[in-house]
């Protein structure tokens, strides 16, 4: 993360007389660098601020203690960078530009597949904090060329921001029904990114919500995590489940996980309005080959070092191999219980003796699922 102290500094900048024409040379530069689209959002967040309190208190977070540790800041973003006074949003599509139409249906077939690996869409190429991050850096770059030194600090699902708040105040999307952006031209398959800076640029209007009285996300959901129209339980959902939360998996919530072994695309593959999600431009989203069509016995014969080289530059990697491990033992446990194949009950017992303590709680948890009605 790449940041300049925020402090006054003599410019020709001024807003009042060309902060238009600044912001339509930025979605210009944007582009350039991959970005579908760009906002600018005003400071004062004030009224989400309930709203963030009684998610907090619901302990809605789970273990993601940092959310209750930086408390507010994450709605008050002058408190987090002092001297902001706007902040560009910025939405990048990952949808990789090979997937073929009929994406959402491929999907949910293979979650139908008890020997298929499911991999959460986003995840399936680079780690998108490193894409994002340097490409947005660059457009600040590009902005200081024009308006002189400027104080900004760039970030991507990286501090306590409260991203989805602002990318609906400046008119990425709105939020949908399972607390994703959503937009009419581009869904919501796209990573968000922010830049704070202490120039007062014109603020960009937010759109009106489209989800009206859908339901399908909340309807779809394997373990009931949305639990009400934009309110989502991190505890009972399976991308928390799997990549944040770093202990047992709770035994209630096992087999809902079914196949799904990084993150959870289920509410997105079901979303009417990502029929119109948009491919991504940049290669660094296309899939790669290991995690293209993966069986979870192909993956689960990666020793640690093949997982490090084959995640190398992935988001994948940042859960570990315990987790990654655990995940699997899971997911294997219900393919066990689903098809009876004797291969996956002798790579669970096989792998037992040299398991962590963890991994070997699912690996036992696994094997006797055969013997569940």
């Amino acid at each position: 993360m790449h940041a300049v102290p925020l402090a006054p500094s003599p410019r020709d900048f001024d807003p009042a007389t060309n902060g238009e024409v600044l912001v339509a040379q930025l979605r210009l530069w944007a582009r350039s660098l991959g970005f579908s689209q760009i906002g600018i959002a005003g400071v004062d967040l004030a009224a989400a601020e309930p709203g963030l309190q009684a998610w907090l208190e619901a302990g809605f977070h789970g273990s993601m203690d940092y959310m209750a540790a930086h408390g507010l800041k994450r709605a008050r973003p002058a408190e987090l960078v002092p001297g902001t006074l706007r902040v560009v949003t910025a939405r990048m599509d990952y949808l990789p530009a090979a997937m073929p139409e009929g994406w959402q249906a491929i999907g949910f077939e293979r979650l139908q597949r008890p020997d298929a690996a499911s991999v959460s869409l986003y995840a399936r190429g680079r780690d998108y904090h490193k894409v994002l991050r340097s490409r947005l850096q660059k457009l600040a770059d590009q902005l200081a060329d024009v308006v002189g030194p400027f104080g900004h600090r760039v970030f991507t699902d990286s501090a306590p921001v409260l991203e989805v708040e602002l990318a609906q105040r400046s008119g990425i999307g709105w939020r949908g029904k399972h607390t994703l952006v959503l937009s009419r031209e581009a869904g919501s398959m796209f990573f968000l990114g922010e830049i704070y800076v202490d120039l007062a640029l014109p603020e960009t209007a937010p759109v009106v919500a489209h989800c009206g009285t859908c339901s399908a996300c909340i309807d779809v959901c394997p373990t009931q995590a949305i639990v009400a129209p934009y309110r989502l339980d991190a505890r009972r959902c399976i991308s928390y489940l799997t990549i944040e939360h770093d202990g047992p998996i709770p035994e209630p919530l096992r087999a809902a996980i079914g196949n799904r072994i990084y993150g959870c695309d289920d509410c997105q593959l079901v979303c009417p309005w990502n029929k119109y999600a948009q491919r991504a431009t940049l290669a660094d989203f296309d899939v790669r080959e290991t995690l293209a069509e993966p069986t979870l016995l192909q993956l689960w014969a990666w020793s640690e070092a093949d997982f490090l080289r084959l995640t190398e530059g992935s988001a994948i990697r940042r859960i570990g191999y315990g987790r990654w491990r655990r995940n699997l033992a899971v997911a294997l446990g219900n393919a066990w219980r689903d098809s009876g194949d004797e291969r996956i009950a002798q790579a669970l017992t096989g792998a037992r003796d040299a398991a962590t303590p963890l991994v070997q709680e699912h690996i036992d948890w696994a094997l006797a699922q055969r013997e569940v009605d």
